[in-house]
């Protein structure tokens, strides 16, 4: 399908981007990779009249070792998250997460923030930063602030980063020594998780766990989190994981289906993070 009809500017800053949202109001998208956008653009999903194009916002691609996290500019690559060899060494679940993202076309030119951004529940990547407990920088006309991942994706495709607003920076802890898992289940190499676990377990009480396509947005597994807290066992507290959780059923699986592997799921995530 052909997308409505739209005007193109580019930006070549943050603050310019985030002054032409705010000149154009909600008629305005911004524009990254594409990947997310143009596609719900074709579907008419979406009918922005203006564009905003960040993607030549060289400032904004960047991996950085801040001493007790790893700083992320919103328009780095996939790519260059997957071979980062500081991300590799200090919070390998994103990096390796990040390899299993579309197929190498889409993570040479899509973006990390722009799939945070988008919000989508069946994403993958937002389910590891809610395991890690990142932090996510939005700037806007009266500077920026900073968003705790389970405040930042508020519902299906909305985030808490307002009409005129940027996200621009990813902070995310580092886990190095942490046990971590992230399991995908999918009917075919590169297509969206019918279910995924994302999972970091720091010590013996202490356990992050994200879902993927579990609710109308990212969620913690809170009931297992809750479980290993007290002292649980690994197959006690995967036993739990989907409770609190909302899954849709569509042509890939039912309700229950989903239940059933997010269960089986994070028991393996337990499992491989606390070998």
């Amino acid at each position: 399908m052909i997308p409505a009809a739209f005007d193109y500017v580019r930006a070549g800053s943050a603050d310019e981007a985030i002054s032409l949202l705010a000149e154009h109001g909600d008629e305005a998208k911004v524009l990254a990779g594409g990947h997310s956008l143009v596609p719900l653009m074709k579907l008419r999903l979406a009918t922005p009249s203006v564009l905003v194009d960040v993607g030549r916002v060289d400032d904004l691609k960047y991996i950085r070792d801040e001493g007790d996290h790893v700083a992320i500019g919103a328009l780095t690559r996939h790519r260059d998250v997957e071979i980062s060899d500081v991300l590799r060494r200090d919070v390998p679940i994103l990096a390796h997460a990040t390899s299993h993202v579309g197929d190498p076309q889409v993570r040479h030119r899509g973006t990390i923030g722009g799939s945070l951004a988008h919000g989508d529940p069946a994403s993958d990547l937002p389910a590891v930063l809610l395991a890690l407990g990142a932090t996510l920088v939005v700037q806007g006309a009266d500077g920026t602030r900073e968003v705790a991942a389970d405040d930042f994706f508020q519902g299906f495709l909305e985030t808490a980063v307002g009409e005129a607003e940027l996200l621009t920076e990813i902070r995310v802890p580092k886990a190095t020594g942490a046990g971590w898992s992230f399991q995908k289940f999918n009917r075919r190499a590169q297509d969206w998780a019918i279910v995924g676990v994302a999972c970091v377990r720091r010590g013996d009480d202490q356990v992050g766990i994200g879902l993927v396509n579990m609710d109308s947005r990212p969620v913690h597994a809170a009931a297992t989190e809750a479980a290993i807290a007290s002292g649980a066992s690994v197959e006690d507290a995967a036993a739990v994981a989907d409770e609190g959780t909302e899954p849709a059923a569509d042509l890939n699986a039912s309700v229950e289906f989903r239940r059933h592997l997010a269960r089986v799921l994070t028991g393996r995530a337990l499992a491989e993070a606390s070998s």
